[in-house]
């Protein structure tokens, strides 16, 4: 069969350096930091206590209270950002087809925030087994792509993906294939997570995964550099509207870029730890190359994984070696994470856009916080440290990996016809 072209007609994003898509853009552009110690709740007695928030958000500017508490925050931020992204698409929702229109969302966790305090509440309590009655729906995962079918009355297939820090990419790409097989005329897609609580501070703490550089957060998110020490725990969600391009076209609307290709793959090696050798993001990235019918050589910028863990980030940077050998110097390459910190199944989206944009403005985010060469690392390899910089962005890879060993490509590339 003839498969559809499917492109980028509408963005939104929630995150911790802007709190809108231009905001955002903004913040990456001049390399913001967005950590800052954590103002969730006292966070004095654990090893980590700074991490990526969202700053200034108040759901009831979008929202009525009503409805915001019957919303774990990251559906609130799931349905804040779409409501961007569905706004600047210019879809007209009073003639468009809704059946046609689906909602596919990532989230690792889900409500998080929801599942703690309902803990918390019982432990506190007498025994007795009182339990608030949105509980249950505000903690499930799939309560975001739920919420936004709903607000907009988009009736096509909805539901969440959940494949830990790969689940936006893995909603991504499920809507992709939904539009191009002709399933869906367009499609809502991005991921949120909102896990800065004691529970996820704790939890990612007593894996050692997260940076303890308590002395200066704003540094802490230091990909490839020596001295990096973990993770920066982020929160917040983009919203990407996928699109048939023979409906986007006939409805006039603007195209930021086109996606046009997907790769998924397992390193079936160990639950929280990357393969060493990164066999599996090879294997994803050479699938995504594949889908999209592109050589390595048509890549002009990756946006990396790049967590700022000891082990994470070798493993990435071997595999893009392995597999575009000579053409891997004359990437650009970065890891936006550096600045908005790691937002596990919102990571994605938010770095989708980076890489979207990326090709739009043909100018490439930089990863902050260099400081020193690992000599583990090799120097010929541009990692776009420090400043964004100019270039043409014809097409650009953004890679997310997940424990389990869950490894996701997406690739987009400029829209000619």
């Amino acid at each position: 069969m003839q498969l559809r072209r499917v492109v980028v007609t509408g963005l939104g994003a929630l995150t911790p350096i802007g709190n809108t898509l231009a905001d955002y853009w903004q913040g990456l552009v001049s390399g913001q930091s967005g950590a800052v110690p954590i103002t969730r709740f006292d966070a004095s007695r654990f090893k980590t206590r700074f991490a990526c928030e969202v700053k200034g958000f108040d759901p009831e500017l979008f929202m009525d209270r009503k409805e915001a508490r019957k919303m774990d925050p990251f559906a609130q931020f799931a349905v804040v950002c779409s409501d961007e992204a569905v706004k600047d698409s210019g879809l007209d929702l009073e003639r468009v087809d809704k059946d046609r229109i689906g909602v596919i969302w990532g989230s690792g966790i889900g409500g998080l925030k929801t599942f703690q305090e309902e803990c918390f509440n019982f432990a506190k309590g007498d025994g007795s087994p009182r339990f608030n009655p949105f509980f249950i729906p505000k903690m499930i995962a799939d309560s975001a792509s739920g919420l936004i079918s709903i607000r907009h009355g988009f009736r096509g297939p909805s539901y969440v993906t959940v494949s830990a820090c790969a689940s936006g990419n893995n909603s991504m790409i499920d809507a992709f294939n939904s539009i191009r097989l002709g399933l869906c005329t367009a499609v809502v897609t991005g991921g949120s997570e909102a896990a800065i609580y004691e529970a996820g501070v704790g939890g990612f703490n007593a894996l050692h995964a997260m940076s303890t550089r308590n002395d200066d957060p704003a540094t802490a998110s230091r990909p490839y550099d020596r001295d990096r020490d973990g993770f920066v725990l982020g929160e917040g969600g983009a919203a990407i509207i996928l699109e048939d391009l023979e409906h986007a076209q006939a409805r006039g609307a603007k195209i930021y870029c086109e996606i046009i290709g997907g790769g998924m793959s397992s390193d079936a090696y160990h639950i929280t730890a990357p393969h060493p050798d990164g066999v599996g993001a090879e294997l994803c990235m050479k699938h995504a190359l594949s889908d999209a019918g592109v050589t390595p050589a048509e890549i002009d910028y990756i946006n990396t994984h790049g967590t700022s863990t000891p082990i994470g980030d070798p493993q990435e940077v071997k595999a893009i070696e392995r597999l575009f050998g000579e053409h891997a110097y004359a990437l650009n390459i970065s890891s936006t994470k550096s600045m908005t910190g790691h937002l596990l199944g919102g990571a994605g989206a938010v770095e989708a856009i980076a890489s979207i944009m990326a090709v739009h403005k043909d100018v490439v985010p930089p990863t902050i916080n260099h400081f020193t060469d690992d000599p583990e690392i090799d120097p010929r390899l541009n990692f776009t440290f420090n400043k964004a910089q100019e270039r043409t962005v014809n097409a650009a890879l953004s890679n997310t990996f997940g424990f389990g060993g869950h490894n996701t490509s997406v690739i987009f590339r400029k829209f000619s016809q």
